[in-house]
């Protein structure tokens, strides 16, 4: 059989086993903007031939990978859209108040179809721009966790899978810098990007790791949290912070395993290690958090496009 045929044919085939997602009790389709939903999904569409780094075979989906910085507060922003999807689905990780427009601008020159602006966590250090995100694009949808205790328009928690076209991110709770982290993960499986990539948050940054001494954080938390949830990804799984503030941009699971200062001790080195940082405190966090708690609208009520639901 020919290698087009061959192809076509198992497109078909794998269409045929694909159930429709199932989000609560219902069966119904749903579109590819409609959810961020729990649990074990289907196998999708096996891909006979693999491509290069972030794409997948010609009938599967491709990302778009950008990595944004805010250099006030060292804060990385990452774009991922499904450009193999018609309508090139696209979500915003941990977007900044004051570079919003700079990645809207970006959204657009690109083509793409924003439908997600989701935070790692409640951060203190800066104000989410997901509140102001929604008042530009209000079919936008705002994520965080469950745990975090902040509002949004859908709470996750782990094990959820965030959709965007034929691409997904399963949540991984990351507890530990504060009560509500979690890290969002690339899919695993041949019809999704490879390496995979991990969105970290500040539970772990690169050759370092987040604090635990505020917002119900925990060093005992932490540590367990990168271990059995970070650390057992596959070891050339990329890792993209939520800051860095000597410049370095990625990592991989190896290279923190190996070369992390914190985090390769054991544990009780680790929390007298976290213990002693005497850090001194966070010079945002009286204003960051409360606005964040709300979605980053604190300033912003009045200029609210579409309430912000729980």
């Amino acid at each position: 059989m020919p290698v087009t045929m061959l192809r076509l044919h198992l497109l078909r085939l794998s269409l045929s086993l694909v159930s429709p997602p199932i989000v609560g009790n219902t069966t119904k389709p749903l579109s590819f903007a409609s959810v961020a939903f729990r649990g074990s999904l289907n196998t999708k569409i096996r891909s006979a031939m693999a491509m290069a780094t972030f794409t997948t075979a010609a009938e599967s989906p491709k990302l778009l990978f950008r990595q944004l910085f805010e250099k006030e507060s060292s804060t990385y922003t990452y774009l991922l859209a499904d450009v193999g999807h018609p309508e090139k689905p696209a979500l915003l990780i941990d977007p900044v108040d004051k570079t919003a427009e700079r990645d809207l601008s970006l959204v657009k020159e690109l083509g793409l179809k924003l439908i997600y602006a989701i935070n790692t966590h409640v951060h203190a250090d800066h104000i989410t721009g997901t509140g102001l995100i929604k008042t530009k694009m209000p079919g936008v949808k705002s994520i965080i966790s469950k745990a975090s205790n902040a509002k949004a328009d859908l709470l996750v928690e782990g094990g959820d899978r965030i959709i965007f076209g034929n691409l997904f991110l399963e949540v991984r709770r990351t507890p530990g810098h504060t009560v509500g982290c979690v890290t969002y993960v690339t899919g695993d499986g041949p019809d999704q990007p490879q390496p995979r990539m991990a969105f970290t948050g500040d539970a772990l940054l690169i050759r370092g790791c987040g604090r635990t001494d505020f917002q119900g954080g925990s060093s005992e938390q932490l540590y367990k949290s990168v271990h059995s949830l970070i650390f057992t990804l596959p070891k050339d799984t990329l890792l993209y912070p939520a800051h860095d503030y000597k410049g370095y941009t990625v990592t991989t699971v190896e290279e923190e395993m190996l070369y992390n200062p914190r985090l390769t001790k054991d544990e009780e080195m680790f929390k007298t290690i976290m213990e002693n940082l005497n850090l001194p405190y966070p010079k945002m966090i009286d204003k960051a958090v409360p606005a964040n708690i709300v979605c980053g609208l604190q300033d912003l009520t009045e200029k609210l496009a579409e309430p912000v639901s729980v």
